[in-house]
Order: C-alpha cells, then sequence, then structure tokens
C-alpha cells in the first residue's frame, strides 16, 4: 500500500464498526486502503470487503487478498454494484469522505491553489465537467450560490461577479489564471480565504452533497438490521447531512410520523453520538483536527 492517504482515525472507525469476523462490509471511500487494510485485519476467512472508489489513482492499491473487492465506480452506485456481486445486504459501511491529501498533493489534479496547472478537481477524471468549465459557463448567480452554500465565503456575490468580468477577456483554464482573477478580492486570512473558493467549487464540480445523501440512502436500504453505518466528515455541511440522516432517515432532517405520531428513528446510536480525534491523532496527523466521526446502528 502507498502513502496515498494517511487514514484518519483508524482505530475509531474499526471500533465504531464492530466488524464480525464473518461478515460483509464495505469502504466506500477506498483512497489508499488504509482503512480497509484494518478492517480486512479484523475480518476472518468468511468474511468480504468491497472497496469503493472513482479515482483511478486508488485502484492502484487495491488490497492483494482474496476477500476484498475493488469497485472503480461512485459510491452512490453502492447497491447496484454490490447486487452485481451477488450482495443484497451488509454489516457494515465506512465513508470518509472529501478530498483525499493525494488528491491535494497531485499538482496536476487541480484541487490546490498551492500548484499552477489546469483548473480541474474531478475526483473521477472521467467526468465531463471540470471547475474550469464551472467557473467559464456558470452565471453569476450561480456562482454566488455555489460559493455561498458550500465554501461560506462571505463575498460571495462580488467574487462572482468578478470571475464573470475576468472571463470575458479570455477563458480561465488554470489555477493561476483563476487566482489572478480573485485576487482583488480576496479578504482577511488568504490561506482560509482561498480554502474555502476551492472547496466550494470542488463540491460543485463532483456533486459530493447529492453523492452524499444518494449514499446514505443506499446505505440504509443495503444493511443488515443491527448493521453500522460510520461516516467521517470534515466540514460543516457534510456533517449536517449525516447528522440529519441518522436522525431522521433523510438529508434534510424532516421528522416523519406514523399514524399514531410516533417518530420515525432510522438508527440506534452508541454511547457516544459523535467522535472526535485524539490529541495523539491530532499530532499524528492534523488533518483529523476538522474530522467529525457518526455512527448509526439500523434498526
Amino acid at each position: 500500500m502507498s502513502e496515498y492517504h494517511l487514514p484518519v482515525m483508524a482505530a475509531e472507525c474499526i471500533e465504531a464498526l464492530a466488524i464480525q469476523p464473518d461478515g460483509i462490509y464495505v469502504d466506500a471511500t477506498f483512497g489508499g486502503g488504509g482503512h480497509a487494510a484494518r478492517m480486512l485485519e479484523a475480518l476472518g476467512e468468511k468474511g468480504r470487503l468491497f472497496g469503493f472508489d472513482q479515482d483511478p489513482d486508488a485502484e492502484r492499491n487495491a488490497l492483494k487478498d482474496p476477500r476484498f473487492v475493488f469497485v472503480a465506480h461512485n459510491f452512490r452506485l453502492l447497491r447496484r454494484f454490490l447486487k452485481l456481486h451477488g450482495v443484497t445486504q451488509v454489516d457494515g459501511i465506512l465513508a470518509d469522505l472529501g478530498v483525499s491529501s493525494h488528491q491535494l498533493d497531485e499538482a496536476e489534479r487541480g484541487f490546490s491553489y498551492r500548484f499552477d496547472s489546469a483548473l480541474d478537481m474531478r475526483m473521477n477524471p472521467s467526468d465531463e465537467r471540470s471547475a474550469a468549465q464551472v467557473v467559464n459557463t456558470s452565471s453569476a448567480e450561480m456562482l454566488q450560490d455555489i460559493f455561498s452554500k458550500y465554501g461560506e465565503v462571505r463575498n460571495a456575490r462580488s467574487l462572482a461577479q468578478q470571475i464573470v468580468e475576468a472571463r470575458q477577456g479570455r477563458p480561465i483554464q488554470t489555477i493561476g489564471d483563476f487566482l489572478s482573477a480573485i485576487e482583488p478580492l480576496i479578504r482577511g486570512n488568504r490561506a482560509r480565504y482561498l480554502s474555502q473558493v476551492f472547496q466550494a467549487l470542488r463540491i460543485e464540480v463532483n456533486d459530493e452533497m447529492g453523492a452524499l445523501a444518494d449514499l446514505l440512502q443506499q446505505s440504509f436500504e443495503a444493511l443488515r438490521p443491527g448493521g453500522r453505518l460510520v461516516v467521517m466528515s470534515y466540514h460543516s455541511l457534510e456533517d449536517r447531512i449525516v447528522k440529519n440522516f441518522l436522525k431522521t432517515g433523510n438529508a434534510e432532517g424532516e421528522i416523519q410520523q406514523d399514524f399514531y405520531g410516533n417518530i420515525y428513528r432510522p438508527f440506534d446510536f452508541p454511547k457516544e453520538k459523535m467522535v472526535q480525534a485524539s490529541e495523539e491523532e491530532l499530532r499524528r496527523n492534523p488533518r483529523a483536527r476538522s474530522a467529525k466521526l457518526r455512527v448509526g446502528i439500523k434498526r
């Protein structure tokens, strides 16, 4: 396994999954295989593990183990590909959301403002729409909504208008083009501001919120009663959707009641509904600082 991505809270994830030796499990965000390797260690000879990842770079890390199957697709297609492998229900699903350190560190992937390359940000390079296409074809209103909703950028309106004006001269194709275009609008801490802007674009390009909602719904359908859904998120938008789903069974958090007024509760919870990284973990892996681990046990 390569140093593709340092797994966050690996021990806590394994504990939360409460792995049964002969169970069937899913790592919905395989990446470098760090979490998956720990999951295999906990499984017995009859156990099975499916690893999903739409990034072709991740496939190079596929684990050489007869109990493991790599699925080179977006996790929003979870049930379809489990069924192709003859699986209708599983005992546990793990998802470590967001962008991997590998993707951020590979300059040509266009995820980070630290490098000048094509403004790309596609987790699956075969997808049609890149970040450059988003900034060159979206209206000012659409761009404002993207930066405001997905990045919580305070001057989203003026930023969107600046981009629209800048692209009239020539298309914005590279990260350098983009930074030059928005330089006059950068406010406060430069790194924080750019992180918010790039996060917003990345979420839009990859439809991350839509994919997450699909994953959660399909995870509930795929889990056996008593099966566990373990999700690690890194920003408030993701965490809100996960928290809502675990409480209500929908991403919006809308409470549902039956004819008698009983509230629908799809999951039970362990003693700790949310787990955060230990001080030791934070020293080893600074990325864990914003990580929130939530666990649900299907009723």
